[in-house]
Formats: structure tokens, C-alpha cells, sequence
């Protein structure tokens, strides 16, 4: 700003200079001209006095600096002072000379045609008809401004004063703008004419602070939002570069960090679907690591209907795929489960239809559609079991439950099936009671009983205890088995999931019960424990918090 004021400062000093030189110019050439007119006016007039008197010889007696012409009314030249007279040319058609026959007198501006140069003419005419004719060169006029040459240096000085004072007039006006404090804004401290400007400022000042404060309480709420986000959140400017990660981002994506590029160093799957969102277009892709199946949402932001930039979302999707992976096999199990039933009935009741089956063979045929329905409708009834349990929508509220008592009227209704088997049942241990649904700990129980019994051997036992901790009640269930190698141990718990079908075959069984212990045992946040060794029984232990 200062170097501006300066220089229009300067620049009108200057042009005003000018415009006085050439105004002073213009004058003092006028001026000069008109008086070297009036100088050879007069000498023309003493000459032709002269030359009245004494002719010829006074011409060239006369002491001047300017050429003198004497010319006859024919134009023929009688006398020149700085030329020979019998060699010049016919002077009449020159316009002073015209001027001066005929009107007494003329003047002129025009070349020389001896030397060349621009020069000044004057003609007199005399009494006889003749003409004398003055002339001086235009350059002697403009040697008449050496005269005046301090001038030139007065303008250079003015020139040079006007420099110095352009400088100081504009630290003199910037100063007061360049000492504005802006964090301490006063208009009564500046000039009366920055008053405005400094209140305008003042008061923008406030509102800029007012919007930083607002962008600031946004952007904590953002950071807020988003590192409590379980999803991983990225955003990205349109070249792909990462603005934004929060935690689990970082977590999930390896080089996942600030300033880093999404669209190279990453998953090729990321990379493509964040290539595809900046091209604007939604992608989603999933992608594999540490064991853990994630999503990626990428979606392009949009500004002047053209992509910016893009965000992206990594969801864990791990259960979600394993759920699906089980809905899968617990339908192809299902079907399968299903299907061997109900094939054998449709097989016996087909033959009973068409009287093949011969009548000592009936009550046989009948008894193992029975025995087929009744394995069809306990396989009916787990699945509508763990159904319940995986929904976990209405369920009834939990209550204090006599886990002690449910474990006496589960081996009371197991009796015969274990005398059957030659199983000795027995119960131990503490009356405890525990918060919990009736039904489903008697599924708990029930189901850990009955499987200890089937896979029993002949003259084994089952040890039921029920033991109070303080801060834990205990259901233990050992059986004298077949028991569970270690490497079968962790799958046991799957839905159909049955340990050596040649060992189990013949045994009675959907492959559901322990499915509806875990979940069970889940819902009310108990903990599961096996202790097995094969041809050495199993002990399954279920571990309830003290007032759950």
C-alpha cells in the first residue's frame, strides 16, 4: 500500500512538471519566436533607410549576425550578405517576398535553400519598389533557451522534493493502518477517517470468532461421534487422500492414517471401491483380515453435481457371516434331519397302504412309524427351541428359580430311560436358588442329564451337584461315558454336531440338546466348562452369577 500511495504521489508530481514544462516551453518558443520577428522587423526597417540613402555600400558595411537579401521588384537578387548575389535564383515566388510586394511586408517559416536548415524570413518592401529580406535560422531560437536553463534544474529539484514528500506522505498515511491492532480493535485511537473500517472490522472480528467457536464445537462433536462409532469411518478428498480416519478405521486398515492415500497401500478391494465412490458412484466390497470378515461402504460427496471426495464406512460384518454360514448349514442339517424320518415313515406307511406288509409284521411296521414320529416331533420341538432362543425378543421375565428342585424332577423324569440303560442317577450338593426362566434352566438341565445317560455304559452313573459359591451357584453334570476327545471338545456345541457317528450310531438323539444348553446358559450369562477324556466319562460344569 505504501508503494502505491508513492507512486501516484510521484507520478502526479511528475505529470504536473510536465504539464508546466511543456506550458512553460510552448510560451518562452512563442515568446522568442515573436521577438526574433520584432528584432529583424526593426533591422529590415534600419536597413531599408540605409539603403535609401547610400545604396549598396551600406549593405555591405552593416554589422549583423542575420543574413540580409536585397531583391529587385523582378526578383532578382541585387545584394547577399552571405551568398553571391549573380548565382541566386529568382525570388519572387517565395511567399515573404509576395507578402512584402504587395502588402509592404511578409513572413515566414521555411528551408533554406542554401543551407538547408529550418529558417525564420522577413521582408520589407522599400520606397522604390524593392524588397529587403532578413533571415535568421530557427535553431538560434531555440538557443535562446539556454538562457533559461536553471529552470530545467528547478525541475529536477521540484522533481526530486516531490519524491521525498510522496515517501513521507505515504508512511504518514499507512502508519495509523499498519499500528491497528487487531485483536485489540479501538476506534477512538485511529484516524476519524478509519473509524468505519476499524468498527466494520471489530465487528467481523466477533463474527469470524463467533463462527470458529461454532466450527470448533462441531468438529469436537464430529470427532466425538465418530471415535464412538464401532464402524470404522474414513473420509477422503478427491484425489483419495484420507482427511479424516478415526480409531477403528486405523485399527481395521493397515497404513489407514491421516495424510495417507486410500486409493494405493491398501486393499486392493478398498482401493477399487474408493476409486469407485470418487468416480461417483456407490461401491460396497468385503474383504478378509486377522480372521475377521468387513464391509466397506464407499460413497462419493458430492459438490457442484461433481465427486469431491468420498467416505467411507468398515463395518465388522464377522457374526453377521457366521450366522448366515450357520443358517446354512443348520438348513441343509434340518433338511437332512428331517428327511430320514419322514422317509422311513412315508416307506412304512406306503407298505401298509398296498397290504404287502403281512398282518404278524403290523404291529412291528407300527411301532417304527411310532418311534419315527416321536423322533420327528423331538426334532421339531429343538428347532422350535433354539428358534426362540436366537430371537430373544419377548422373553418372560426372570425370577428366583430352585435350581436344586429342577435337577430332582429332571432325574426323577430320566428314571426309566436310566434304568433302562442301567444307569445309576444320583443328586448332591446345596439347595441354591437362582434369577432365571423355569423353563429354559430345565432345558439346561434336562439336556445335560439326558445326554449323560445315552452315551453312558451299561452299569454307569450320573452325578448331578448343585453347589452355592456366594458369588456363583454351580450345576455340574458327570457321567461314566464314552466320553468327548479333546479335538471334539469346542465343536460339541454346534447345532447337529454329533462326536463319532459310528460310536453314537444307534443312539437316539437330534444333535440339538447342547446347542439349546449354550444358548440357554447364554441368556443368562452363565459360563460352560467340559472336563473329558475318551472311555473316561464327561463332567460339564454351568457356572450362574449369584443374583443374575
Amino acid at each position: 500500500m505504501t508503494g502505491k500511495i508513492f507512486r501516484y504521489v510521484f507520478i502526479m508530481g511528475i505529470l504536473v512538471l510536465l504539464l508546466c514544462a511543456v506550458l512553460f516551453v510552448g510560451l518562452q518558443y512563442t515568446q522568442t519566436k515573436e521577438e526574433t520577428y520584432s528584432a529583424l522587423k526593426q533591422e529590415a526597417f534600419y536597413a531599408a533607410n540605409g539603403v535609401m540613402l547610400a545604396g549598396k555600400n551600406y549593405l555591405a558595411t552593416l554589422d549583423t549576425q542575420n543574413r540580409i537579401m536585397w531583391i529587385d521588384v523582378d526578383g532578382k537578387v541585387l545584394f547577399d550578405s552571405e551568398a553571391d548575389a549573380e548565382n541566386m535564383s529568382d525570388q519572387s515566388g517565395f511567399t515573404e517576398v509576395k507578402d512584402a510586394v504587395t502588402k509592404g511586408e511578409g513572413q515566414g517559416i521555411r528551408k533554406s535553400e542554401i543551407s538547408g536548415r529550418d529558417t525564420m524570413y522577413y521582408a520589407l518592401r522599400c520606397e522604390d519598389g524593392t524588397v529587403l529580406r532578413l533571415s535568421k535560422p530557427l535553431s538560434a531560437v531555440w538557443s535562446a533557451f539556454v538562457a533559461v536553463s536553471p529552470v530545467f534544474w528547478i525541475t529536477v529539484l521540484v522533481l526530486v522534493l516531490a519524491g521525498i514528500f510522496a515517501f513521507r506522505a505515504a508512511n504518514q498515511i499507512t502508519k495509523p493502518i499498519n499500528e491497528i491492532e487487531i485483536d485489540a480493535l479501538d476506534p477512538e485511537k485511529v484516524y476519524p477517517e478509519l473509524a468505519p473500517l476499524v468498527e466494520r472490522i471489530r465487528e467481523q472480528n466477533l463474527t469470524i470468532g463467533e463462527q470458529i467457536d461454532e466450527l470448533t464445537r462441531r468438529q469436537k462433536e464430529f470427532s466425538v461421534l465418530t471415535e464412538n462409532m464401532s464402524e470404522g469411518f474414513v473420509l477422503t478428498d478427491k484425489n483419495g487422500v484420507i482427511i479424516s480416519a478415526n480409531t477403528g478405521a486405523v485399527k481395521t486398515l493397515p497404513g489407514c492414517e491421516e495424510s495417507a492415500s486410500l486409493v494405493s497401500g491398501v486393499d486392493g478391494a478398498v482401493s477399487e471401491a474408493v476409486k469407485k465412490a470418487l468416480g461417483g458412484e456407490r461401491a460396497e466390497v468385503y474383504f478378509e483380515q486377522k480372521e475377521r470378515c468387513y464391509q466397506i461402504i464407499a460413497n462419493p460427496v458430492m459438490s457442484n453435481d461433481k465427486p469431491a471426495g468420498s467416505v467411507v464406512l468398515v463395518v465388522d460384518v464377522t457374526e453377521q457371516v457366521q450366522r448366515e454360514q450357520l443358517r446354512r448349514e443348520f438348513s441343509a442339517n434340518v433338511s437332512h434331519e428331517l428327511k430320514t424320518p419322514l422317509t422311513s415313515i412315508s416307506g412304512f406307511a406306503e407298505l401298509m397302504m398296498n397290504d404287502i406288509v403281512p398282518p404278524d409284521k403290523s404291529r412291528e411296521f407300527a411301532g417304527d412309524i411310532y418311534r419315527e414320529s416321536v423322533r420327528l416331533i423331538s426334532l421339531i420341538n429343538d428347532i422350535i427351541k433354539l428358534s426362540r432362543l436366537d430371537e430373544q425378543t419377548v422373553l418372560p421375565e426372570k425370577e428366583k428359580v430352585d435350581l436344586y428342585g429342577i435337577a430332582e424332577d429332571v432325574l426323577d423324569s430320566l428314571q426309566s430311560a436310566a434304568e433302562k440303560k442301567g444307569v445309576r442317577l444320583s443328586l448332591s450338593g446345596d439347595r441354591a436358588s437362582v434369577y432365571g426362566i423355569p423353563n429354559y434352566l430345565d432345558e439346561i438341565v434336562y439336556n445335560l442329564c439326558d445326554n449323560a445317560v445315552k452315551y453312558n455304559r451299561p452299569g454307569g452313573t450320573v452325578d448331578v451337584t448343585v453347589t452355592d459359591k456366594g458369588k456363583t451357584v454351580e450345576l455340574s453334570v458327570k457321567d461314566t461315558g464314552i466320553g468327548i476327545p479333546a479335538e471334539y471338545q469346542e465343536r460339541i456345541f454346534e447345532r447337529f454336531y454329533r462326536v463319532d457317528s459310528a460310536r453314537s450310531k444307534g443312539i437316539p438323539g437330534t444333535g440339538l440338546g447342547l446347542s439349546i444348553v449354550k444358548h440357554a446358559a447364554s441368556l443368562h450369562g452363565a459360563h460352560i466348562s467340559i472336563k473329558s477324556e475318551p472311555d473316561a466319562g464327561t463332567e460339564i460344569t454351568v457356572a450362574f452369577k449369584a443374583g443374575n
